[in-house]
């Protein structure tokens, strides 16, 4: 295996607001053992055609936020920040130690603060008074990305990127690109979403293509996804700055790749999906044949699943690499699948264990992928491929490997 060494940025810290777990580890080990965070919506559901979903359950804002910090902090950017203090503490950065004139933050969202967005059409509709004053730059997309930066003393690049649910992968192939070009020594980067507000849930249902029934990506019986939430946020580091400062890297990001079907709105095209492979490998400097594992997009759809196959095997060259959707157990997350897909591909690097798809009745067999299915499956692989494919044809893909490998 070949690869060009400038490419690998170091992933140095890890941070997880999830349905399956608030921190790394436990997400890591839920994952991993298969365990699901879909269930019953119980009230949330009332009158919609879906009734389970992944909510982010066991979040306590003030468990991390002082009660008079709540009201100017939405609900997607409490996630992210928790999200960033743990990957910042795992970095080693807590003491300082860095320029904050090289430190930037680059945050993804597919939704932007949809709750504090909804409670202001409530105030304004059902109780005939003005929104929060603090309503506007609550809602606004880059408004975790800032809140990051306060927290950690960033001051070099900080925005926020929205780009569906790709917007993740995006906010990382960003970070990575500053690292790369010099311009920065350490960026935070990552995506985050509330997905579980009666406005946002409705407008899903209108569009049915949630499932009313669970997730079952690559199953012949798949009727769509269930949505999720959460965040994820990763440190990375331009190659050798840790080690400068003392510091071990968790994994290597080795490169990503971009594309764009430029067509309709919601059919994906297996082309764009081979282009953003494609373009991964090559900005990695690394053959398709040195990847042992990718996590899916896996959205369980009909058309997603079906052009993700057609497109896996095309840049595969019919070698049927292992390959699994964790939105099967943590539902789709939008802005966060990215991130949160990225930190499952991490965990299958870390601990040998590729991370299953469950729920799958029979597979499809228009698909020939070779899915792991139901119960993780042992393999010590060094290259790992993460993808994210939303609407509107935006089509991301990243490369992570061992560090140092």
């Amino acid at each position: 295996m070949t690869r060009v060494r400038r490419s690998a940025c170091e992933v140095t810290g890890r941070g997880v607001v999830s349905s399956l777990g608030l921190s790394v580890a436990s997400f890591g080990s839920a994952l991993l053992e298969g365990r699901s965070a879909i269930g019953d919506l119980g009230e949330l559901a009332a009158g919609l055609r879906f009734s389970r979903g992944a909510p982010v359950r066991d979040f306590v804002p003030t468990d991390h936020f002082e009660a008079r910090e709540l009201g100017q902090i939405d609900r997607f950017s409490q996630y992210a920040v928790v999200a960033a203090r743990q990957a910042w503490s795992e970095a080693g950065l807590g003491g300082g130690g860095v320029d904050p004139a090289r430190v930037g933050v680059v945050i993804g969202t597919a939704n932007g603060g949809v709750d504090a967005l909804q409670d202001g059409f409530r105030r304004l509709y059902a109780e005939k008074t003005s929104p929060k004053p603090l309503t506007i730059p609550q809602t606004m997309a880059s408004a975790p990305a800032s809140r990051i930066a306060r927290e950690i003393g960033a001051h070099g690049p900080v925005f926020g990127v929205s780009s569906a649910c790709a917007s993740a992968a995006h906010a990382i192939i960003v970070g990575a690109s500053f690292l790369r070009s010099g311009l920065v020594d350490v960026m935070v980067v990552g995506g985050t979403d509330s997905c579980f507000g009666e406005g946002y849930m409705r407008a899903w249902d209108s569009l049915r293509v949630v499932s009313p029934d669970g997730c079952r990506p690559f199953s012949i019986d798949r009727r769509g996804f269930v949505l999720g939430e959460g965040a994820g946020v990763l440190v990375l580091e331009r190659p050798g700055h840790a080690a400068q400062r003392g510091a071990l890297a968790v994994a290597d990001y080795l490169g990503g790749g971009m594309s764009c079907d430029a067509g309709d709105l919601l059919a994906p095209d297996p082309g764009g999906m081979v282009a953003a492979m494609r373009n991964a490998l090559a900005d990695a400097g690394i053959a398709a044949d040195a990847v042992g594992y990718v996590n899916a997009h896996g959205t369980a759809t009909g058309a997603n699943d079906r052009a993700e196959a057609m497109a896996v095997g095309t840049v595969f060259g019919g070698r049927r690499v292992p390959i699994s959707s964790s939105k099967s157990m943590i539902g789709h997350a939008m802005g966060a699948a990215g991130a949160l897909e990225a930190l499952a591909t991490l965990a299958a690097l870390e601990r040998g264990m590729l991370p299953p798809t469950i729920g799958i009745t029979t597979l499809d067999p228009e698909l020939d992928i070779d899915p792991i299915a139901d119960v993780a499956r042992e393999a010590a692989i060094d290259v790992a491929m993460s993808n994210s494919f939303a609407f509107g044809g935006l089509d991301v893909s990243l490369l992570f490997g061992r560090p140092g490998v």
